[in-house]
């Protein structure tokens, strides 16, 4: 049995040429049925191997009051789409609990929306972090925008909220819409409304926990306080090296089952062998995801 104790040391083999073919000598430890462990071994892996996407990111973050952050009628109007969607749905959820007299499904159905939202966000934020580049159709502009956020993550605090939430809101509204219009079960509405609402409002959940109490309203401290919003204390784990843990960003309920567990390093290990790609997370930090501490004279300009 072959036991490979750290994909990190799969990540820059010997005499490796980025992008090209190669003999691989990867060394395993082979453990008997009688628990007896024999010599080392290696065994030479013919596969093409891939080196994650490199960023092209801005050598200077956006300036203060920089357009880019500034909320616009297009953002505006898909965060009334989106926020519709969800409200229909919920009270969609509520008239017909009501109606028939069964508050706790629909109750039930909403609290496990929340917790699998939670989750989305952190599978989502994981694959954008580790995979594809600005040029990945549909999620190319996102990836960028995170990796920039690796960077510049104060910069989240600058966004207006319909700059920072709109993309979401667009999605929610396309998932949410067809549903709203095709059912009236207030069971289904429970989990849609709670969930998609979560989802679509968690990139501002996110710069909350960017931002320090004094600046937060005080019911948003609360809820991080209790665990229902994710915490700038637990998030902040996120942009300390390896940079490979506490990717969820609605409440981090699930960040410490996933990083305990290694299920991303799991799913990155499927993915390498399946494909010879490797995640941004193997390699060593770049300038690309060290932060960038905001000068004094950023600061000021709060």
């Amino acid at each position: 049995m072959c036991i490979l104790h750290q994909h990190k040391y799969l990540a820059r083999p010997p005499g490796h040429v980025p992008g090209g073919y190669g003999h691989r000598p990867v060394t395993c430890s082979v453990i008997t049925t009688n628990n007896t462990k024999l010599k080392p071994t290696q065994l030479t892996i013919h596969q093409r191997l891939q080196d994650p996407p490199t960023l092209v990111i801005s050598t200077s973050p956006p300036v203060f009051n920089d357009p880019s952050l500034q909320s616009t009628w297009v953002h505006r109007a898909w965060i009334a789409a989106g926020c519709a969607t969800v409200l229909v749905s919920l009270a969609k959820a509520i008239v017909g609990a009501a109606a028939s007299h069964n508050l706790l499904e629909p109750m039930l159905t909403g609290y496990i929306g929340y917790i699998l939202a939670d989750l989305a966000s952190g599978v989502y934020h994981w694959g954008i972090d580790n995979y594809g580049d600005e040029s990945t159709p549909i999620f190319g502009s996102q990836i960028e925008a995170f990796q920039g956020h690796h960077r510049w993550p104060w910069i989240i605090t600058r966004r207006q909220f319909a700059n920072n939430v709109h993309a979401l809101a667009r999605a929610v509204t396309f998932f949410v819409l067809p549903i709203d219009l095709a059912y009236n079960d207030p069971v289904l509405h429970g989990f849609v409304g709670m969930c998609s609402g979560c989802i679509m409002f968690s990139q501002q959940f996110h710069a909350w926990a960017h931002s320090t109490k004094s600046k937060l309203p005080p019911l948003v401290v609360e809820l991080q306080n209790v665990g229902l919003l994710v915490s700038r204390s637990q998030h902040a784990a996120h942009h300390r090296p390896p940079y490979n843990n506490n990717y969820c960003i609605v409440s981090g309920v699930w960040n410490q089952f996933l990083d305990q567990n290694r299920i991303f390093e799991a799913l990155e290990m499927v993915i390498y062998f399946n494909l010879g790609v490797r995640p941004r997370s193997w390699c060593e930090p770049t300038s690309g995801w060290t932060e960038d501490v905001e000068t004094q004279s950023q600061v000021t300009l709060q």
